[in-house]
């Protein structure tokens, strides 16, 4: 009853407001109703956060997506491919006739016919792939992936404002992903490349592209980790010491950049771990100090000068160090070292655990390979290692990948990267083994004229160049790059029997 009381009254304040309001509207019903609107509401910073300098600061991210979008640009590449397709026709071959036996016609019935496929060509078919690029420059540079622009005959870039320009490949570098190229174009915002060492655990950043079409997005997060290693790059000199974060990147973000919150560039987009293809929580960007090392040397260059130790390698931790029985649980490992190795002769010896590199730590392999990746041949490096408890140190000057120490001159090099191909000279014992006066032979293969235009593959011995000896590779480079035309290459595998011939235009 006391519940039943409760709701009646309920029910009857409600009627005597209700009729209230009626009554008050009906008396002002000749007044306007007004509306007010609030512009130019000021953006307040909800959270804060401490700078290096100690200084409690708002966390807003507004000013810095506004400096850093115009300097992220779209890439479309164009690959033109010729596709095959097969047409069944009725012609004689020995397979074909074998399936019109009379028993097959006994089977299928006495109409039974097999045409066999024939290829023909359907004619160019265009493979559209797009990314995105950072501008480094005013003058056009852009810094974008490898894997975005790789084999493409056509390179389009659409910037923030919606300007279209093609781009040409300055230079790339498989061993860490990264392309750069430049457009005809002046004066326009870039992104500074900032000390990627200086860059912590915990740091907010800000990841600017354009995933699945979406031109000029940006999304924040933290910086997750420093030194990722996650074995994505396919290239036999492979770097892989990444920048980890949350911030969300997909397909399409690759070549983008990640920036902090003064705007500087502190990576460049590349990978993400994910079960799915799509976002899931990883990204994965190149560091700057990677970045700004191979911008120089395809700039200086031509083609990417990297130093080496001459040691294989492998992280340090628990389990090994208690295989090996280590002193440290932390380092890098010298497992074995290889014919005139840098390291080797200045004294590391195997079973070494590498500690610094001029007295940069190096906890995992991963920041080892960055660390040494980013000096050229010729430059020398202190080098401290645990052995058997005690540390030593030593004075390394590092070698390229042919046990040299000088650098490659730009114009012996240009041509061979327009080529895309590295060479070596053969020795007097292959050459005999195979009963030639001498040849040159293909060491590596990336992106370029023969990789594109012929099938040639990487151990390809050349012999001849339009019917000349050529034994050196100072020799072939001079007379190739100031040739024009169509090139005749012939030469020899070691393991295939008979001359092989590749021909190309320069």
């Amino acid at each position: 009853m006391k519940r039943f009381g409760s709701l009646l009254l309920v029910s009857v304040v409600s009627s005597a407001l209700t009729i209230s309001t009626f009554l008050f509207i009906n008396s002002n019903n000749n007044k306007t109703v007004k509306i007010e609107h609030i512009s130019g509401t000021p953006v307040v910073g909800a959270t804060y956060t401490v700078n290096k300098s100690g200084e409690i600061v708002p966390l807003e991210f507004t000013e810095v997506a506004k400096k850093v979008m115009p300097a992220v640009v779209h890439i479309k590449s164009t690959q033109v491919q010729n596709v095959k397709n097969y047409n069944y026709r009725h012609q004689s071959d020995p397979f074909r006739d074998f399936f019109q036996d009379d028993m097959f016609k006994r089977f299928f019935g006495p109409e039974f016919k097999f045409e066999s496929p024939q290829p023909q060509q359907r004619g160019p078919q265009a493979r559209v792939g797009s990314g995105s690029g950072v501008i480094i420059n005013a003058d056009g540079y852009i810094v974008t992936n490898n894997h975005v622009i790789a084999n493409a005959d056509d390179i389009e870039v659409t910037l923030d404002d919606n300007r279209v320009f093609k781009a040409k490949v300055v230079g790339t570098d498989p061993s860490t992903d990264l392309a750069l190229l430049q457009i005809k174009e002046k004066g326009l915002p870039y992104l500074p490349l900032v000390n990627s060492d200086e860059v912590e655990v915990g740091e907010w950043v800000l990841a600017v592209g354009n995933p699945f079409n979406l031109n000029s997005t940006v999304t924040a997060g933290i910086v997750s980790a420093t030194g990722r290693n996650i074995n994505i790059l396919r290239d036999q000199s492979a770097i892989e010491s990444f920048i980890q974060t949350d911030a969300a990147i997909n397909p399409g973000n690759s070549g983008g950049a990640l920036v902090n919150l003064q705007g500087g560039l502190i990576g460049i987009n590349t990978a993400i771990a994910s079960p799915t293809g799509a976002y899931a929580g990883y990204g994965f960007a190149v560091p700057a100090n990677i970045v700004s090392k191979v911008i120089e040397d395809l700039l200086k260059y031509g083609m990417v000068q990297r130093g080496y130790l001459g040691l294989m390698i492998r992280s340090v931790d628990g389990n090994l160090a208690k295989e090996k029985d280590l002193k440290v649980t932390e380092g890098v490992y010298v497992d074995s070292i290889s014919g005139n190795s840098a390291a080797g002769e200045a004294g590391i010896e195997v079973g070494d655990v590498i500690l610094k590199v001029n007295d940069v730590e190096v906890a995992a392999s991963a920041k080892l390979l960055e660390v040494i990746g980013r000096r050229h041949p010729g430059d020398k490096v202190a080098i401290v290692v645990n052995r058997y408890g005690k540390e030593l140190e030593y004075l390394v000057t590092l070698r390229n990948q042919e046990g040299k120490t000088k650098l490659y001159e730009r114009g012996t090099k240009e041509i061979l990267d327009v080529l895309g191909v590295e060479l070596e000279e053969i020795d007097k014992s292959t050459a005999k083994k195979l009963d030639i006066d001498g040849g040159i032979r293909i060491t590596k293969l990336f992106t370029g004229k023969l990789k594109r235009h012929t099938d040639v593959k990487v151990g390809f011995i050349i012999t001849k160049v339009d019917g000349k000896l050529y034994k050196t590779v100072d020799d072939l480079v001079n007379y190739l790059q100031d040739k024009k035309g169509g090139v005749m290459l012939e030469g020899v595998y070691e393991d295939y029997p008979g001359n092989y011939y590749y021909a190309f235009g320069l």
